[in-house]
């Protein structure tokens, strides 16, 4: 138990920074037992990067392989979309279309979507500094509601049931399901056309069943979402546009 937890602590503590083109980077270094060499990935966003070790690479090693990659880390980040902040006069997705925000005038009221000469607007009420979050917590509701309704739909043809469907605003995955059987998705699906968030919701309840990503989970992903490479290919190509928007 001491040792689980010193090395723990360890782990902790070797995150670390770089700086490319003048910005400074937090860098997350995961321990894994398994892993064979080192790997990294800009985290979708590009605020961070993450590095995957096996556990007895040194933190010396570990800079020069940042510092051996520093150019390929820039070469990703140049080629992510630009931040979209949420606020008035913003054009963000949603299920899918792009839907322009624009304050409502009013200070009170729910948020609402209407069309205006054929472009779908999203009406936020508020003072202008809180359309963002105000924006936000909208499609927050809207991901619960549509995910809750998914995951009762594919865990019903199955016949399983997750323990508890949590909505997060994670930046390392879009979902995932934990060996207490409780399912986890990003809110960022409901700004996806409607099919990429059903697949995910399909995902993550085959993952009720196979806790991997064996054949017999991909079979199984199939069986409940028969166009699912169609939809993984759809989110490989636009899930950082997703993890774009910000307030």
């Amino acid at each position: 138990m001491a040792l689980s937890f010193f090395r723990q602590l360890q782990k902790r503590d070797r995150d670390t920074v770089l700086f490319v083109d003048g910005v400074e980077l937090p860098v997350k270094v995961v321990e894994n037992d398994r892993a064979k060499r080192l790997t990294l990935r800009v985290i979708p966003g590009g605020e961070a990067l993450k590095i995957t070790t096996p556990a007895h690479v040194g933190d010396r090693a570990i800079q020069k392989f940042l510092e051996r990659n520093r150019n390929w880390v820039a070469v990703r980040l140049a080629r992510l979309p630009k931040k979209i902040r949420i606020c008035d006069g913003a054009v963000i997705p949603y299920r899918g279309i792009d839907h322009l925000v624009t304050a409502s005038g009013k200070l009170r009221g729910l948020v609402e979507i209407k069309h205006f000469e054929s472009q779908p607007v999203l009406q936020i009420p508020g003072e202008a500094d809180a359309i963002g979050r105000k924006c936000i917590t909208y499609l927050k509701r809207q991901a619960r509601t549509e995910l809750d309704r998914a995951v009762t739909l594919y865990a019903g043809k199955i016949n399983v049931r997750p323990k508890s469907i949590r909505i997060t605003d994670s930046t390392s995955r879009w979902g995932s399901c934990s060996s207490t059987r409780t399912l986890s998705f990003s809110w960022r699906i409901i700004m996806a056309p409607p099919p990429v968030l059903d697949y995910l919701a399909a995902h993550e309840v085959a993952h009720l069943v196979e806790m991997n990503h064996s054949e017999r989970f991909w079979a199984l992903t199939k069986k409940l979402c028969p166009d699912m490479e169609l939809q993984k290919t759809w989110l490989k190509q636009n899930g950082a546009l997703l993890h774009s928007i910000c307030f």
